[in-house]
């Protein structure tokens, strides 16, 4: 299915974003809150995933005030240095120009800036900086408000599944739809790492199926291994988590993939497009490589010197290379067939050197 259609073509000046339904898969390095609180380390991220051939760098914008209480507690006990999950997000955002030199950078190198908000606040401040296209976490589908806000924009949404029943998804991906914004819909398992198990590759054609847009993959198994077998599928879209070590300090990179992984994972996802952008007919392939076979196959041959009227004999006959004369699968019309002319040990029969052969 092509999904560049008017419902779904994405309005960008970027081409990985302009190529979205053409068979070219969008692939998001996901930053998430591996940054820690790092301004530094944020430009770092821009540029190991600009370097390793990705098309965008995600981050999240947080407003702890906006999104959160301070009685919110950890999900998962990973901080030493934040009291509550509150402080965390606290620590961990950036100002409005930290996020238009983040934007800038990442327009530099020439990767799409995306960001996910957790609140409305969070949409206008990166509606302020300018981003191409939204990516609405799993845990916020269900937030109307703020998926209401972010049409508002008319910029392209991709939708995580990850906490979804298909009742809410098929919900948010209608509400999304009634506007008229083009919409993607990414299978995605709340699991850190995600085992092969959970990871629920059936889903991404069955989205297709189901909602005719765009359909992807929000990985967290710290693989390359579903991506690449999501792109062999068709998908249009593979977000992973990117770590610049797995030693790093962080919730997300036990989930994430190394730069030098994410680059063999572009490759091969290059690879794959290129595969599937051109399916093989394999009668013209044999033509092609006719010369070829003419080396590799063989012919009937005589074993000895013979004169001329012959009457060949299984024991004067063998099978050898190359294949330029008459084909082994008739060596049965040559046996008792008398000789035209003289032959040399390992002289390769030709049909015209064969009485009654043509």
């Amino acid at each position: 299915m092509t999904l560049s259609d008017s419902t779904m073509s994405a309005p960008s000046a970027h081409p990985a974003l302009a190529a979205l339904g053409s068979g070219r898969c969008l692939v998001i390095g996901e930053v998430a809150l591996s940054h820690d609180g790092s301004l530094g380390l944020a430009h770092a991220f821009v540029d190991a995933i600009a370097d390793a051939g990705a098309d965008a760098v995600k981050f999240q914008t947080h407003i702890a005030e906006a999104e959160s209480t301070p009685a919110e507690p950890f999900r998962v006990a990973f901080s030493k240095q934040d009291a509550t999950r509150y402080d965390y997000w606290v620590r961990m955002a950036f100002n409005e120009d930290e996020w238009r030199g983040l934007a800038a950078h990442c327009r530099e190198r020439g990767v799409l800036f995306i960001s996910s908000p957790f609140s409305n606040e969070a949409v206008d401040l990166l509606e302020r900086v300018g981003q191409p296209l939204w990516k609405i976490a799993s845990g916020e589908v269900s937030n109307t408000r703020l998926l209401d806000r972010v049409l508002g924009t008319r910029a392209p949404v991709l939708l995580s599944t990850g906490m979804s029943p298909l009742a809410e998804t098929d919900a948010a991906v209608a509400r999304v739809k009634s506007k008229g914004v083009p919409v993607g819909v990414l299978q995605c398992t709340t699991a850190y790492p995600c085992p092969p198990e959970r990871v629920g590759l059936n889903l991404v054609p069955f989205y297709r199926q189901r909602y005719g847009c765009w359909v992807g993959l929000s990985d967290h198994s710290a693989t390359i291994y579903p991506g690449l077998a999501g792109v062999a599928l068709g998908m249009d879209v593979l977000e992973l988590h990117v770590a610049l070590s797995r030693q790093m300090f962080g919730p997300d990179v036990i989930a994430s993939v190394t730069p030098a992984e994410l680059k063999d994972l572009v490759a091969g996802i290059r690879f794959i497009e290129r595969m599937r952008a051109n399916p093989l007919d394999k009668d013209e392939s044999a033509k092609q490589t006719a010369p070829l076979r003419r080396l590799f196959t063989r012919s009937v041959v005589v074993r000895e010197p013979l004169p001329a009227g012959t009457v060949l004999q299984p024991h004067q006959l063998a099978i050898k290379k190359p294949g330029t004369g008459i084909s082994p699968d008739r060596l049965d019309e040559v046996v008792g067939r008398r000789l035209l002319r003289d032959v040399a040990a390992d002289d390769v029969l030709m049909p015209a050197d064969v009485e009654g052969l043509s």
